[in-house]
């Protein structure tokens, strides 16, 4: 007779699965890896700085062999090195703004954002981290093209009465001006992209702010003009980085505190829609 004894099997267990919390600094971590995974965003990156660079080269080259040859544009009269250098402003802002639409609308096109909110449920630190990830380096990308711009711009009209150094006055604040400046229209593209969810729209608004509007606003009579153009997105960033002032334009803190309002406002639409509607 055989006596069987039983051994208690052990339980298998399996290993817990670690738990993850959000945290603001893993939610800029995740935007700052999806930002460069991307292809067109070191392409669009590429062509603000060139805008910046070429622009404000060819600006300056222009502007010399017209001091050389004797026969200036009238447009250049009053130029510096500080104007000629950041005259590609206007056209990297639109990189840069486009990109900004880029970031946020795109996830939405791709349906991409559905993954992104079930990882961070509580959305609006999304919204934050895209702004200032992305605003971070169009701050960078527009400051660097600026000085570089303006440092072999010197060089070039070198000898002429818009020669200037960095210790001009106001120069390093025009500078760093148009660095911040371009940085905003970074955040102001990320805030349109999330509030309107569309790449085709997000880009048509922003256009029309930057560029269209101003241009309608000069068909309105002059009392009207002076009361209106100063504090619209555009005209109060140039009153950042311009080296003079006038009666018709705002001082550069004013420019500042004016464009910081666009910028809370068009953040404050984003957030909004993000927390009340679904995706």
């Amino acid at each position: 007779m055989s006596t069987l004894t039983a051994t208690a099997e052990e339980p298998r267990t399996t290993p817990a699965r670690p738990v993850y919390r959000v945290t603001g600094r893993r939610v800029l971590s995740s935007e700052w890896a999806k930002l460069w995974s991307l292809r067109s965003t070191w392409i669009t990156l590429g062509l603000g700085l060139l805008f910046v660079v070429a622009f404000g080269l060819i600006a300056a080259s222009r502007y010399k062999s017209g001091i050389d040859s004797g026969n200036l544009d009238s447009d250049f009269a009053d130029s510096t090195t500080v104007s000629l250098s950041l005259f590609g402003t206007n056209f990297a802002q639109l990189a840069l703004g486009v990109l900004g639409v880029l970031v946020t609308a795109g996830e939405y096109s791709t349906g991409m954002i559905r993954s992104t909110l079930a990882a961070v449920p509580r959305r609006l630190p999304v919204l934050w981290s895209k702004a200032a990830v992305f605003g971070l380096v169009a701050l960078v990308v527009g400051t660097l093209g600026g000085f570089l711009t303006f440092l072999i711009g010197s060089g070039i009209v070198s000898g002429t009465p818009a020669a200037m150094s960095l210790s001009h006055p106001g120069v390093l604040r025009s500078l760093l001006g148009a660095g911040l400046y371009l940085g905003l229209v970074g955040v102001i593209g990320t805030a349109l992209g999330a509030m309107l969810r569309s790449v085709a729209g997000g880009i048509s608004v922003l256009v029309a702010s930057l560029m269209l509007i101003p241009g309608l606003i000069s068909l309105l009579p002059s009392s009207w003009q002076d009361g209106i153009s100063p504090y619209l997105p555009s005209n109060a960033g140039q009153a950042m980085f311009s080296l003079t002032h006038d009666s018709t334009t705002l001082s550069p803190g004013a420019g500042l505190l004016v464009f910081l309002c666009w910028t809370v406002l068009a953040l404050g639409g984003a957030a909004y829609r993000l927390v009340r509607s679904d995706v």
